[in-house]
């Protein structure tokens, strides 16, 4: 099942259905957002999908029309944004370590020595996939912001004019609500693009952090349910009409040094992460950069991330914004 949330033209919210052919959504009567339906799963005691099952469903909604007319919004989004905590891992795939190494050699050289990066891939590899009931290696962890960095699919990511660069980072994306009695509840999967500033973090691992404060994008589609042992997919980068670079990715457990089940345990395991009520999205690790090819995306340029298990590509254009004014003034 793969559910959306969009507007109707007099902006109503809905929740829909995703059709068997791509073509249509069928929105689900009662409930206009997911954070809604989702608590109003928990407190059923079913699961997202056979609740949805259970639900009144109105007539089917043309999907292009959704998206050409800019009415998609993020799968998911909570009525207070900033109790949506957006955070993520990195070098879970093997080709986010080569993506990871080569960008700091860029900027350090071919002869520096093994890197944090490598160091910690490394120990991913040993021990990110524990047995059952066993708790595996730390992985990499950063913070990115809350829900009102999230920008819709089909919707601007702003390049701040502080930034040193602007680059996709293709991405699956765990999505969780807590429950009243402060259990994670995994809703499902998205991709997203976790758009990060490769420049600046190239210059000094600890500049990790600053790189990752930037807008990111999530959906269009949530996908209910476990997510695939083995997931393909395409990178575009579009420079007017053309193509400016393209490359495959892979994903899924499959393709990771670490379980999904290991990265979980390490975010959920902190107490400030279990809130009632509060909803996680969690970016998963990129296994393809295209600044690792040397590629410098520029204001105008198209993103576009295409996973045929996700549905319909997420799409969105870097546009170069003004740096923000403001003064501290003393209280």
């Amino acid at each position: 099942m793969h559910l959306v949330q969009y507007r109707e033209t007099d902006q109503t919210r809905r929740v829909a259905i995703v059709g068997d052919d791509g073509r249509t959504v069928t929105p689900l009567a009662g409930y206009g957002t997911t954070y809604d339906l989702a608590t109003a799963a928990i407190a059923s005691g079913q699961t997202l999908a056979a609740f949805c099952a259970t639900l009144t469903r109105g007539a089917p909604v043309d999907y292009d029309d959704i998206l050409a007319s800019g009415r998609i919004l993020p799968p998911l989004d909570h009525p207070e944004p900033a109790r949506f905590l957006v955070t993520g891992t990195g070098l879970t795939h093997l080709g986010s370590a080569d993506a990871r190494d080569k960008m700091h050699a860029l900027e350090h050289g071919e002869d520096a020595e093994l890197s944090d990066s490598m160091k910690i891939f490394r120990m991913g590899i040993d021990g990110g996939k524990p047995a059952e009931g066993e708790v595996g290696v730390q992985p990499e962890w950063f913070f990115k912001g809350v829900g009102t960095c999230i920008v819709a699919p089909e919707a601007p990511l702003e390049l701040p004019a502080y930034a040193l660069a602007g680059g996709e980072e293709a991405e699956i994306v765990g999505l969780y609500l807590i429950g009243p009695d402060g259990t994670p509840w995994r809703l499902g999967f998205a991709m997203g693009n976790e758009f990060s500033d490769q420049v600046t973090e190239a210059l000094n691992y600890l500049y990790t952090a600053h790189s990752k404060l930037r807008q990111c994008s999530i959906g269009p589609e949530l996908l209910v349910g476990p997510l695939p042992d083995h997931v393909e997919g395409v990178v575009r980068i579009r420079r007017g009409d053309a193509t400016l670079w393209e490359g495959e990715f892979l994903s899924g457990e499959r393709n990771m040094s670490h379980s999904i089940r290991n990265l979980e345990h390490y975010h959920f395991r902190y107490d400030t992460f279990r809130r009632p009520g509060d909803l996680h999205a969690y970016f998963m690790g990129a296994a393809l950069l295209s600044c690792a090819h040397g590629v410098t995306a520029q204001d105008g340029d198209r993103f576009e991330i295409d996973v045929p298990a996700f549905g319909r590509p997420l799409r969105n254009t870097m546009t170069a914004v003004a740096a923000p004014r403001f003064t501290v003034k003393s209280l």
